[in-house]
């Protein structure tokens, strides 16, 4: 919670450059925490550090930009009972306000999350926000709330929220 906090605060400290365009391609890398239950034939929960990176390209629809994106997470969640969560991928969809340096979003797409028992697909939604700090640089936030069903056929579904912090460099 702390580096989320010190993060937060990174953000809100960032000076914003003129207003640039959002058109284009995009890649970086993301940090931050992951924070699962399970239900169904396991009630099992856990938490910790994710790492990743990043791929998108944005079309600027001058005062609303549409994109999508790719976006792979590693970690290694604990969730009791010899069980854990090592990765999820994102096919992401986003649409947003372009408020001139800045991009405020909602997301929403398909996921898939690699956990010891196997992999299997959901869907997530979510919310984020950038900001263009000069030099094609963009430093954002996301938070993204993720649902899996019958997780591998084991009757186990699982229910995660991410909170990442991004930094993306705009080609």
């Amino acid at each position: 919670m702390k580096s989320a906090l010190t993060g937060a605060v990174l953000l809100g400290l960032a000076t914003p450059v003129a207003a640039q365009d959002w058109d284009g391609p995009y890649a970086g890398g993301q940090i931050g925490y992951l924070w699962a239950d399970t239900s169904g034939a396991a009630s099992l929960d856990g938490n910790d550090f994710t790492i990743g990176v990043h791929a998108g390209y944005d079309v600027d629809l001058g005062g609303y930009v549409l994109g999508g994106e790719i976006e792979v997470d590693a970690m290694d969640v604990d969730l009791g009972a010899g069980e854990s969560i090592d990765g999820v991928t994102r096919l992401k969809l986003r649409a947003g306000a372009d408020l001139g340096p800045s991009l405020a979003y909602g997301t929403i797409g398909l996921a898939q999350v690699d956990t010891s028992v196997g992999d299997d697909d959901g869907w997530y939604i979510g919310a984020g926000y950038g900001v263009q700090v000069g030099g094609g640089w963009v430093l954002g936030g996301e938070l993204l709330f993720h649902e899996f069903d019958d997780i591998a056929g084991s009757d186990v579904d699982a229910e995660a929220t991410t909170l990442n912090l991004r930094a993306s460099f705009q080609f």
